[in-house]
């Protein structure tokens, strides 16, 4: 049973959808199981009609966890440089063996950002970053333990599924009121830290601190909700196409019906990996990041 609020998967921006493979499929050793043109219907549901026809591909962990990384081929956009707009800002895969993936990483399509690190008063897990083709960013974390008020999945193959998200936000509180509120979801708790990735980014102090909350469903974290500093951007897109980089998540919704949201279109059952027969929609969140929940049935 998969329970609501279970991130199902990521869509990607790649600017080669062959080079896309060659570092998920090869590199993070994802299985691949669908290759063609992004559907119509599907790219008009997302509200990216113009990404329609795109290359496309869909792939899976070998742990058969139910979470599918969606890569979908559209030119790079100038003027994008990660982690410094609203909207998606990474993913976070569950791993195996953290302190080797530096090595395997090497030479492949993906950039490390950060090497594996603990985390100031955090043992519960070991994470580091890597930028993809498409200057996604994706967090390869080892887990060793469950937090105090949140239990942490352990990988059961060397790439696993999705476990958190992270989302650049101007308004942390209302952001995760917003989830709370409409999704049916639970308010977590508050960190502080001093966060690399976005010190780096914006050229802050290393000691500069960054606030962010937990958006989960009981003990399960779902969605990491940053407070971003006040020069971060809206994320430039090419007109009609998908944002770039890390474009889209999509949630499990025990009930559409009982979402609060305001649907680009209206729910419809959806064929193939992922959905499965399962009615879908796509929503605009609070940071404009795109969302699409999928309902559990």
């Amino acid at each position: 049973m998969i329970p609501h609020g279970t991130i199902l998967g990521g869509v990607s921006v790649v600017p080669d959808l062959a080079a896309g493979l060659a570092a998920y499929q090869g590199t993070l050793q994802l299985d691949l199981v669908h290759r063609g043109p992004l559907p119509a219907d599907l790219a008009a549901a997302w509200g990216c009609p113009a990404s329609a026809g795109r290359a496309h591909a869909v792939l899976r962990p070998k742990s058969g966890a139910p979470c599918w990384f969606r890569l979908v081929e559209q030119p790079d956009v100038a003027g994008f440089r990660p982690t410094t707009s609203f909207g998606w800002g990474a993913f976070e895969l569950t791993v195996q063996d953290v302190f080797g993936w530096p090595d395997r990483l090497a030479g492949s399509g993906f950039t490390i950002v950060g090497e594996p690190k603990q985390l100031p008063g955090m043992d519960a897990f070991v994470p580091m970053q890597a930028l993809g083709p498409g200057q996604e960013m994706i967090y390869l974390n080892q887990v060793f333990a469950n937090m105090d008020t949140l239990d942490l999945p352990k990988a059961a193959s060397i790439t696993d599924h999705i476990f958190i998200v992270i989302l650049a936000t101007p308004d942390r509180a209302a952001t995760c009121r917003w989830y709370a509120d409409r999704l049916d979801l639970d308010l977590g708790p508050v960190f502080e830290l001093p966060y690399q990735m976005i010190n780096t980014a914006f050229g802050l102090p290393d000691d500069f601190i960054t606030a962010l909350q937990m958006v989960g469903k009981g003990r399960m974290p779902i969605v990491e909700v940053d407070d971003y500093p006040p020069q971060t951007s809206v994320r430039p897109r090419h007109d009609g196409m998908l944002p770039p980089g890390n474009a889209l998540v999509t949630l499990a919704m025990r009930d559409l019906d009982a979402c609060d949201v305001t649907w680009i279109s209206p729910p419809v059952r959806r064929d193939g990996p992922l959905y499965d027969g399962r009615r879908a929609g796509c929503v605009i969140g609070p940071a404009g990041e795109l969302l699409e929940l999928v309902e559990l049935g």
